[in-house]
């Protein structure tokens, strides 16, 4: 088969744009499909190109969210209170900045693999200079989060105690917010050229370094918050120096020129993409934070708090390998749709569907089987080790419905569809899920279980509809839809 890949592409100019071949991962459109062994042949096919990408990012994603979970099952060992202000501080007021920022660094995700796709490399470093512009100028509009933490969650009627000392680890926990803000578009630049697996050898680093010094200082110094915020920051700064020295070494080639005065050339186009991004992710992200909050309202609010971050975290874990999908599909999607193979986008979407799902599922199973055993692992308190035992079906359907619906996030990201899932996202959340929740949560007396059927209802709602979208979109508009994206982009 002819690699349409490597031609060259002319610019508007008419010259000729310095091209680095891409790896093995975009030969071209898939061959026809006639029987079902021909089904199975691409299939294994794009699972292998899915899983180069899928594996470092899937460790890489792991290794990250494993530092704060390490933080908390060694707060869960100290104290109920520390361990619930760390979940407070976690699952409400970083996940308003989190959930934003990187919901911003979303819009980067779309317009660098399809850049990519299309052999546009120049464009690549601008893009990720505009994304650092405008998450940092949101990190910094976002800092009162932090300094008021205390004073936001007593507004909303939390446990007095809890949120004093929420409050506390909220403002220490500063340094990470700015971490944040820079590690999200250097990942989202790296990933878009497949540079995954030296973003997993520094994870997996960070991870290491974290578990022993978080050990040291929470469980043997005792150090308590300031430890646990100590040793989080660090390895957060850790984990952005190293990827950032990789790019302005020149480890990226074409795609890194420099800091550029074009940075700064017509922000509000490019913020437009990343808003509708962050709109889109922010939605589900707190809606967990509704959960999170509502459980603060229930009898007992420590030990509910606990149980749900215990179930939240282990949620999250699974979550990680959703989003290595994640990352995975929108570098195929985008890549694909951006030299012109809608064909392999569309079958792109298959497999990673079928695939996560079936991670899912076996995760699910396993936690299952050992729900009387694995709450031991995060706290000492009997009363949140039974609450996380009952609550663990609930937690294998959520895991279920959250791989595939981060796999589909993905598609949504490298064909640039973030407004259409935004609305999307307002309708399965915002006006169901949520009001079940509430609904039965409160007024059936259904305490945390009911707050949870709000939140499978609109996790389900939305996977089957964004699952639709994907099934029924012409995907050659979309190829032709992305080349007009990036001539347009490509006058910033």
């Amino acid at each position: 088969m002819e690699h349409e890949h490597k031609k060259p592409l002319l610019s508007e100019d008419n010259t000729v744009h310095d091209l680095v071949p891409i790896e093995s991962l975009d030969d071209g459109d898939i061959r026809e499909i006639n029987s079902v062994a021909d089904f199975f042949r691409e299939f294994f096919s794009e699972s292998r190109k899915l899983w180069y990408l899928a594996a470092p990012t899937i460790f890489n994603n792991v290794a990250i969210y494993g530092c704060g979970v390490l933080t908390q099952i060694y707060s869960g060992h100290l104290s109920t209170t520390q361990l619930a202000a760390i979940s407070m501080e976690n699952f409400v007021i970083s996940s308003i900045s989190v959930g934003l920022l990187g919901g911003l660094g979303s819009g980067l995700e779309t317009l660098c693999g399809q850049a990519y796709g299309a052999k546009h490399l120049d464009m690549l470093g601008i893009y990720l200079q505009k994304s650092w512009i405008i998450l940092n100028s949101v990190a910094i509009g976002l800092v009162f989060l932090f300094l008021f933490a205390t004073q936001i969650l007593n507004l909303l009627r939390q446990d007095p105690e809890i949120s004093v000392e929420a409050g506390k680890f909220a403002r220490m926990m500063i340094p990470q917010h700015f971490a944040f803000a820079m590690y999200v578009p250097l990942a989202k630049f790296l990933q878009a050229q497949s540079k995954v697996l030296e973003m997993a050898g520094i994870a997996g680093i960070a991870v290491c370094l974290h578990a022993i010094s978080g050990w040291i200082l929470m469980m043997k110094l005792r150090w308590g918050l300031f430890g646990a915020a100590l040793v989080l920051n660090s390895t957060w700064w850790f984990i952005v120096m190293c990827p950032l020295l990789f790019v302005v070494s020149g480890y990226c080639g074409g795609a890194w020129s420099g800091f550029s005065w074009k940075a700064f050339s017509n922000l509000f186009d490019f913020f437009k993409l990343s808003i509708s991004a962050a709109l889109m992710i922010c939605l589900e992200m707190w809606y967990v934070m509704a959960m999170t909050l509502a459980a603060g309202y229930l009898p007992n609010p420590k030990v509910s708090v606990a149980a749900l971050s215990i179930c939240m975290n282990i949620n999250g874990w699974s979550g990680m390998v959703g989003i290595g999908f994640n990352s995975a599909i929108s570098v195929r999607v985008s890549n694909t749709l951006g030299s012109g193979h809608p064909r392999a986008a569309k079958f792109s979407v298959i497999v990673v569907g079928a695939t996560s799902f079936l991670f899912g599922f076996v995760v699910a199973s396993i936690l299952l089987l050992e729900r009387k055993r694995f709450p031991a692992l995060f706290t000492d308190n009997k009363q949140i080790q039974l609450l996380v035992e009952d609550l663990t079906p609930f937690l294998g359907v959520t895991i279920v419905l959250n791989c595939l619906q981060n796999a589909l996030y993905g598609v949504t990201i490298g064909a640039g569809w973030q407004n259409l899932v935004g609305y999307i996202n307002a309708a399965c959340y915002l006006f169901l899920g949520v009001p079940l929740g509430v609904l039965l949560g409160f007024k059936f007396d259904m305490g945390i279980k009911g707050i949870w059927y709000g939140l499978l209802l609109g996790l389900f709602l939305q996977a089957a509809t964004i699952l639709l979208v994907a099934c029924n979109k012409n995907w050659e508009v979309e190829a032709d839809t992305v080349r007009a994206r990036l001539k347009l982009l490509g006058k910033m």
